[in-house]
């Protein structure tokens, strides 16, 4: 799987949120400066996250962006759903929509499969997680296995 800049974007804006711990709405300026995420490429990525209902702005004079729900009701997957669509897509089409023939049509149940794994993790770690820096047990273990840091 392929982390792209804008779901590693949206998650670093969506943390600095969280750790606001809605104290106050926060400027797309401010929160670009503190992640160093391109102004224009944030604006889009907020846009994206505002329609999914992640976050929420607020005009005026203490204006910017906030959190829709709680951090810990947020997922990556959430996110990752939000900027980029579906978490595995072959063709840009759903694993469950693509079809093989005979001598390939296991293919479907690798990406099944890879889709599944993906969600065990994405699913089971909120924002409310990665601002307080910790990760759930199962997915901290995944961590510890030194093969996991291998680049293979």
């Amino acid at each position: 799987m392929r982390v792209s800049a804008k779901s590693d974007y949206a998650l670093r804006a969506l943390v600095e949120m969280a750790r606001a711990d809605g104290e106050r709405a926060i400027s797309a300026e401010e929160l670009g400066r503190r992640q160093e995420i391109p102004h224009g490429f944030l604006q889009a990525i907020l846009a994206d996250l505002r329609r999914a209902g992640v976050v929420r702005s607020q005009r005026g004079q203490s204006g910017g962006w906030r959190l829709a729900r709680e951090p810990a009701e947020v997922s990556v997957a959430d996110v990752i759903r939000a900027v980029d669509g579906p978490l595995v897509s072959v063709y840009g089409l759903r694993p469950e929509g693509v079809s093989y023939n005979d001598h390939t049509e296991v293919l479907q149940r690798v990406w099944i499969a890879a889709r599944s794994a993906l969600r065990e993790v994405f699913e089971d770690v909120s924002i409310g997680d990665l601002a307080a820096g910790r990760l759930p047990e199962a997915v901290e273990a995944r961590t510890l296995d030194q093969d996991a840091w291998q680049p293979h």
